[in-house]
C-alpha cells in the first residue's frame, strides 16, 4: 500500500493525523524536528495497528530540508499518495519586536516549506491511481490579525495557495484540500508565546486534535476543497467575513496586544 506523509507529525494535530490514517491501514510517513518524540508516535502506532511506519527528523525551517526529505522518499521507493503539509508555529506581538531570523524561520516553515513540498511531489502522486494533498491553514487566514500579523498572513497564503492548486489540479488523479482549524488542544499557543485575553478565550473553545484529525481525513477522502472543523469556528470566521474589517482587526489585535 502507499504512503501518507505527514510533516509536524510527533505533536499535536500532525500526530493525531497519523494515528487517523493508521486506522484507515494506511503505511506512514513521518517527519518533524524531534527524532525521540517520532520514534515514540511510531511505536504507539506500530502497536496498534499492523502497518509500515517510517520517520526522519528534519527541520523544515531550513532552506534544504523540503529537498532532503523528498529524496529520503525517493532513495527509499516509498510510494506516496498523500501529503499532509501540517508542520507550522506562530509568533505572537509586535512585528517590529520579532527578530529577522525568527520571521524569516516562520515563512520558511509556513509558507516555502509546503510550496515545495507539493511542487517536488506532485509528479510523483501523480504517477498512482489517486492522491491526497491537505494544506493546514488555520481560522486565522481568513483575516488579519494585528499582533499576530505574520503567522495569520502565512496562512492566508496557505489557504489561496491550496484553493488555487486544486483548481490546477482539478482534472488528475490528485485531490487537494484546506483544512482550517481554530483552536486546538496543542502546544501551538505556548510556542506562539499566546497569554492574556486569547489565550482564556482560545481555551473555552479548544477542540481535541484527533476530532479535528477524523473532520479533516474524512473530508480529504471525500475530496473536497476547504474545510473549517467545528461549528465555533465556522460561525467566527463568517462573522469576521460580516463585520467591517476594521472593527474586526481593532477587536482580535486588543486580544493578541
Amino acid at each position: 500500500m502507499s504512503y501518507a506523509l505527514i510533516t509536524g507529525a510527533s505533536k499535536g494535530i500532525g500526530r493525531a493525523m497519523a494515528f487517523e490514517l493508521a486506522k484507515r491501514n494506511y503505511d506512514l510517513l513521518l517527519t518533524a524536528r524531534s527524532s525521540d518524540l517520532l520514534k515514540q508516535v511510531s511505536q504507539e502506532i506500530k502497536s496498534l495497528y499492523p502497518i509500515k511506519v517510517s520517520f526522519i527528523a528534519v527541520d523544515l525551517s531550513e532552506g534544504d530540508a523540503p529537498k532532503k526529505l523528498f529524496s529520503w522518499c525517493t532513495e527509499n521507493n516509498y510510494d506516496v499518495s498523500i501529503l499532509i503539509n501540517n508542520a507550522g508555529y506562530g509568533i505572537s506581538g509586535a512585528f517590529q519586536n520579532s527578530s529577522l531570523e525568527k520571521n524569516a524561520n516562520l515563512l520558511q516553515l509556513n509558507i516555502v516549506a509546503p510550496t515545495q513540498l507539493c511542487q517536488l511531489f506532485i509528479p510523483l502522486i501523480q504517477k498512482l491511481a489517486s492522491g491526497y494533498i491537505m494544506n493546514i491553514a488555520s481560522t486565522a487566514s481568513y483575516q488579519a490579525i494585528p499582533y499576530l500579523t505574520i503567522y495569520a498572513a502565512s496562512k492566508a497564503y496557505v489557504q489561496r495557495f491550496s484553493r488555487g492548486l486544486s483548481q490546477e489540479l482539478s482534472k488528475t488523479s490528485i485531490s487537494v484540500i484546506c483544512i482550517s482549524p481554530g483552536p486546538t488542544d496543542t502546544d501551538w499557543a505556548s510556542t506562539a508565546n499566546i497569554h492574556g485575553k486569547a489565550l482564556k478565550l482560545a481555551d473555552k473553545f479548544n477542540m481535541d486534535p484527533s476530532t479535528v484529525a477524523e473532520i479533516a481525513v474524512k473530508a480529504m477522502l471525500a475530496k473536497k476543497t476547504e474545510i473549517i472543523p467545528g461549528f465555533i469556528n465556522k460561525m467566527g470566521v463568517f462573522m469576521a467575513w460580516l463585520l467591517p474589517k476594521k472593527l474586526v482587526e481593532s477587536s482580535t489585535g486588543n486580544l493578541y496586544k
